[in-house]
C-alpha cells in the first residue's frame, strides 16, 4: 500500500502515522490501555458506528479519540481479513489528507 507523504513517528509513546507530517490517521495500540493488540484508525463519518454494529469482536470504540470517529481495529483475532485491514488504513488516510495527497492516492 503506498500513501504519498505518510510518515512514521512515535506520539503518545505508539507509533503513529501522519499524513504528509500533518495529521495522524493511524495509531498502533498494543496494550495501550487493555489487552488488545490493534490500531485505531481515523474514520469517515458513520463508518466507526457501522463496525463495531457489525463486528464487534473485530472493532471498537478507541478511548479518547473514539469520539471523534475513530475506529479500533483489533490484529489479535483469528482469520484476520488483511485486504479488510488495508481498507481501513487507506480511509483513515484519506479522511484526514488534504486534497492534493487525495489526489495522489486516487489519480484520475
Amino acid at each position: 500500500m503506498d500513501l504519498p507523504d505518510a510518515r512514521e513517528k512515535l506520539s503518545h509513546g505508539e507509533p503513529t502515522w501522519f499524513a504528509g507530517g500533518g495529521r495522524a490517521f493511524v495509531m498502533m495500540a498494543e496494550h495501550h490501555h487493555d489487552d488488545r493488540v490493534g490500531f485505531w484508525a481515523a474514520a469517515p463519518e458513520g463508518v466507526q458506528h457501522r463496525l463495531v454494529a457489525e463486528d464487534p469482536g473485530r472493532y471498537f470504540v478507541p478511548p479518547y479519540v473514539g469520539g471523534r470517529g475513530w475506529v479500533g481495529v483489533r490484529l489479535d483475532v483469528p482469520d484476520l481479513d488483511w485486504d479488510r485491514v488495508e481498507l481501513v488504513v487507506q480511509d483513515a488516510f484519506r479522511t484526514v489528507a488534504s486534497r492534493t495527497l487525495r489526489a495522489r492516492l486516487d489519480p484520475p
